[in-house]
């Protein structure tokens, strides 16, 4: 059986990138896979063979065609022509069920999981073994303790999901698609939303997999997971496959180009720092949570016009809370700060409008909670927080001509696709969601960037572009606290770096100091 044989004519003919030989069968093989979203060609007449039981990278630049060729895989959308063969079998692939028929799972960047249901719940949703959903949780909550002993996917199947971490939650994932039988398993951009903890813990339930005979396709954009964790990997660009190579054989940088059809320097290049007034101080700040729980512990620090500098810390130790309290999310319980002129007490607090109108920039860690609303379009994301600004208002109208040219202007800037300022910000890859933002922020012009996650979910071209944007607004004299994950990244861009654990900041590292081993040492609050 074939998806769709009616090729158009008119698709123009590219090269085709040949796949290593090898002996094993193959569990995936697409052949002249096509789709188009109007003018818009995702998929170029796609070929990529999987081989039974190895981890096989899939990377590109954001909007490159990845989700779009999985999700036809996964029967979310249907090709426009080409054939789909799954061990050997040509097969038919027009809706997610078929796709679960085949074996297939696939855990999505964003998770397709019931807040409000317990773990269980939703594992069983959609699979129930009986009419009698007592007799179906029983039999579902004995073939769940066997997965999870069996891959290392424990996991409290009562709770309720909502409770649950972000790790977690991906297990729950996990498990709901090895519940329903997948032997192949698609994971979009697994770690972009996790710890390097529960990386590390992800790949070691890969590996566990892999051993077992599941198959599975990684799309990721940190090479470095690629190296570590693949066999093989597969690169796209702009909708078609550029490249297939043996990871043994080639290496970051030359991943990197393929990805981007140029040299991409994966070294940030500085100078060194110039800091002059302090423009962000505390003393002494505390914050407790609703429960009445310290999250922040009499936090002193300063950050002064023309430095970058990084909070490094384990996921959850108090980073969150004081980029949230610096942007007046969260008010304070104790202590004083100083906001760039603008002193903020208990007594006197401050809310993020009025932080906004100091001349402070945020780009939020949750760009889907924080940072757009996914059902407007990209031009009203755009000027989200600054649309009561005299440069989008004429009296009692807002001027549509100036925020339309703008936003397509940054867009060009910030290589936001697609060049659409109507299209609704959901349509968009994560990556070109969080470059949105990061042009929005930017192009404020602000004194003070409070910067969370900034390179999350988006690609190494973009990566490089971001990063040497906000070195750019530390030479412009700008004061840009960042936050990150990545201790690559906080290593890489920081002129100072804090270090916080339990909600205090246990250490400060300078000049060559800030390396990996230093700062992981305080890290783990083992100094």
């Amino acid at each position: 059986m074939t998806v769709n044989t009616a090729h158009n004519n008119n698709t123009p003919k590219t090269p085709k990138k040949k796949q290593p030989q090898t002996d094993t069968p193959y569990a995936i093989e697409l052949q002249g896979i096509n789709k188009s979203f109007g003018a818009v060609h995702a998929n170029k007449d796609i070929d990529l063979a999987v081989p039974v039981g190895t981890i096989h990278g899939i990377i590109g630049e954001n909007g490159a065609g990845k989700s779009t060729l999985m999700s036809i895989l996964y029967g979310f959308y249907q090709a426009d022509s080409g054939h789909i063969t799954i061990n050997g079998e040509p097969i038919v692939i027009t809706t997610s069920k078929d796709a679960i028929n085949a074996g297939i799972g696939m855990v999505h960047q964003h998770f397709m999981l019931v807040d409000n249901f317990t773990v269980l719940e939703n594992i069983v949703l959609g699979a129930e073994q009986s009419r009698l959903l007592d007799a179906s949780f029983a039999h579902a909550r004995e073939h769940l303790d066997t997965i999870a002993n069996k891959y290392g996917l424990d996991v409290d199947l009562d709770a309720i999901t909502e409770d649950l971490p972000v790790g977690q939650q991906q297990r729950v994932e996990i498990l709901k698609t090895l519940y329903r039988g997948a032997k192949i398993l698609i994971l979009d951009e697994p770690t972009a939303v996790l710890t390097p903890q529960e990386t590390l813990q992800l790949f070691e339930i890969l590996e566990s997999l892999r051993q077992d005979g599941v198959t599975v396709i990684l799309i990721t954009h940190k090479l470095k997971e690629i190296m570590a964790v693949t066999e093989n990997v597969s690169v796209m660009r702009r909708g078609e496959m550029v490249a297939h190579r043996t990871t043994k054989k080639t290496n970051p940088q030359q991943l990197a180009d393929d990805m981007v059809g140029r040299a991409v320097s994966l070294q940030v290049k500085k100078t060194k720092a110039k800091p002059t007034d302090i423009k962000v101080s505390t003393h002494d700040v505390t914050y407790l949570d609703h429960q009445n729980v310290p999250r922040l512990k009499n936090i002193n620090l300063q950050l002064r016009a023309g430095e970058i500098v990084g909070i490094a810390g384990v996921s959850g130790n108090g980073q969150t809370e004081l980029l949230e309290v610096l942007a007046g999310m969260r008010p304070i319980n104790q202590g004083e700060m100083t906001l760039n002129g603008r002193t903020v007490t208990p007594e006197d607090t401050i809310f993020s409008d009025e932080v906004r109108g100091l001349n402070i920039a945020h780009i939020p860690e949750d760009r889907l909670k924080m940072g757009i609303v996914k059902n407007f379009a990209t031009y009203e994301n755009y000027i989200l927080g600054y649309h009561n600004s005299d440069q989008y208002n004429t009296g009692l109208f807002m001027d549509s001509k100036t925020i339309l040219t703008n936003t397509s202007e940054k867009m060009e800037a910030f290589d936001v696709r697609p060049r659409d300022a109507h299209l609704r910000s959901a349509n968009f890859s994560g990556g070109n969601q969080q470059k949105l933002i990061v042009a929005r922020e930017l192009s404020a012009n602000p004194d003070i960037l409070l910067v969370g996650q900034p390179t999350r979910g988006v690609d190494i071209g973009a990566l490089e572009f971001i990063h040497n944007q906000l070195i750019a607004m530390r030479d412009q004299g700008k004061a840009v606290l960042l936050v990150s994950v990545e201790l690559d990244e906080i290593i890489a861009l920081s002129d100072r770096v804090l270090v916080m654990f339990d909600g205090e900041i246990v250490g400060e590292v300078t000049g060559k100091d800030i390396n990996e081993k230093t700062i992981g040492l305080m890290m783990a609050n083992a100094h």
